[in-house]
C-alpha cells in the first residue's frame, strides 16, 4: 500500500473537523489535544460525524478540559449525551475522565497499551488516540478502513473473518506520520471509498486496488449473513398531573440505558399482554413506538393519563417545557412524542 500517496492526498483534501489538527498546522508544530481526540472517538463509536459535531462542541464548551469533565456530575453528562445512543459510552466517558485525573494527573497515556487500560477504551480507540496524538506507528482499523481494505484486497470473505490479517497488512503500511495516515485512511473511507459509491478515479490507492481492477468495487466488503433480530414488546405509561407536569424516573444503575431518564414501562418480553397500569386512571392508548437496539427490536404501546400524584414517590415531575433538559434517551423521547409531548 502506497502510504506516501495517501498522505499527499490528505495534505490537500483533509476534512475540517472540530477535534482535528490540520496537516498544515501539524507541520507548523501544533499537536492534537488527547482530550479532544479521545472525546471525539468515543462519541463517533456507532455514530456519524454529522451527528457528533454538535455534541462535541457542546461538551467542550461545558467541559473544556478533562479535569472539568471528571468533576461534572454523572447526571449532567448523561443529560448532555441524551440522543447519541449507546449510553454505556457516556458512563465510561465519565469514569475514564476521572481515572485520567486521579491516576495520571490529568495527562492521557501516550501509548496504545497505556490508553487501553483506561475505562471504556478498547483496541480501536486506544490505537486511534495513540496514532493521532502521539504518532505511535500502530494500525488504526475502523469500519471505514474495513471497507477500504476489503476493496483494496478484493477480500472474498466477510471482514470479521479476516480482521487480524487486514490489521497486519495495514500495520506494514503505517508511516512515520502515523496520525495523519490514520486520519487520511478514515477520510478515504468517508469521502472516496464510501459504502454505496467508489470514486476510484480520484483515489490515491487506485493503482493497487484489486476491486477496482475487477471493475465492481462496491461488491466489497462481502456481507456476513445476519441473524434475525428478536422482537420484544411492552407498554409505556405517560402520566401528567393536573398542571400538565410529566412523571419521570431513573432507570436502574446497571443494564440497558442505565441511569437514564424514562417514563414507567412494563417489562419488555416476547409478548406484551394486557397493560398493568401503575395507577387507576382514564388511560388512553396513544399508538405504538418502535425502537431498534443492537440486539433486538422493541415495540412499546404508549398509554397516557392525567393522574393524582399520590403514590408516585420514586421519581419526579417535570414541566413539559423542561423535558428537553432531561436525560431522556431517544426511545423515551419517541414515547413522549406519541403522547403529544414533543
Amino acid at each position: 500500500m502506497d502510504s506516501a500517496a495517501v498522505l499527499a492526498w490528505y495534505d490537500h483534501h483533509a476534512r475540517e473537523l472540530p477535534w482535528r489538527v490540520s496537516p498544515a498546522d501539524r507541520r507548523a508544530g501544533l499537536r492534537p489535544d488527547p482530550y479532544r481526540v479521545w472525546l471525539s472517538e468515543i462519541m463517533l463509536q456507532q455514530t456519524t460525524v454529522a451527528a457528533v459535531k454538535a455534541y462535541f462542541l457542546r461538551f467542550t464548551a461545558l467541559w473544556p478540559r478533562v479535569h472539568d469533565l471528571a468533576a461534572a456530575p454523572l447526571d449532567s453528562v448523561l443529560r448532555e449525551w441524551a440522543g447519541l445512543g449507546y449510553y454505556a459510552r457516556a458512563r465510561n466517558l465519565h469514569a475514564c475522565a476521572q481515572a485520567v485525573v486521579r491516576d495520571h494527573a490529568g495527562i492521557f497515556p501516550d501509548t496504545a497499551a497505556g490508553l487501553q487500560a483506561l475505562p471504556g477504551i478498547g483496541a480501536y480507540t486506544s490505537a486511534a488516540i495513540a496514532a493521532i496524538c502521539f504518532d505511535e506507528r500502530v494500525a488504526v482499523l475502523d469500519g471505514n478502513l474495513d471497507r477500504v481494505l476489503a476493496r483494496y484486497y478484493a477480500l472474498k470473505v466477510p471482514v470479521r473473518e479476516a480482521k487480524e490479517a487486514l490489521r497486519g497488512a495495514l500495520q506494514l503500511a503505517v508511516p512515520e506520520r502515523a496520525g495523519d495516515f490514520a486520519q487520511a485512511m478514515m477520510d478515504l473511507g468517508a469521502t472516496i471509498c464510501a459504502p454505496r459509491a467508489a470514486m476510484c478515479l480520484v483515489c490515491p490507492l487506485h493503482d493497487g486496488c484489486e476491486a477496482r481492477r475487477e471493475g465492481e468495487p462496491t461488491r466489497y466488503p462481502i456481507k456476513p449473513q445476519k441473524a434475525e433480530r428478536p422482537v420484544r414488546r411492552g407498554h409505556a405509561f405517560v402520566m401528567q398531573d393536573a398542571a400538565g407536569d410529566v412523571y419521570l424516573q431513573s432507570r436502574p444503575a446497571k443494564g440497558l440505558l442505565a441511569g437514564m431518564t424514562e417514563v414507567p414501562t412494563s417489562d419488555w418480553g416476547e409478548l406484551s399482554g394486557d397493560p398493568a397500569f401503575p395507577l387507576v386512571a382514564d388511560w388512553r392508548h396513544r399508538g405504538q413506538v418502535v425502537h431498534v437496539f443492537t440486539h433486538f427490536r422493541l415495540e412499546l404501546d404508549v398509554w397516557s393519563a392525567v393522574v393524582a400524584p399520590d403514590g408516585l414517590e420514586t421519581g419526579w415531575w417535570a414541566a413539559p417545557e423542561a423535558l428537553g433538559g432531561e436525560a431522556l434517551p431517544t426511545l423515551f423521547r419517541k414515547v413522549l412524542a406519541a403522547a403529544g409531548l414533543d
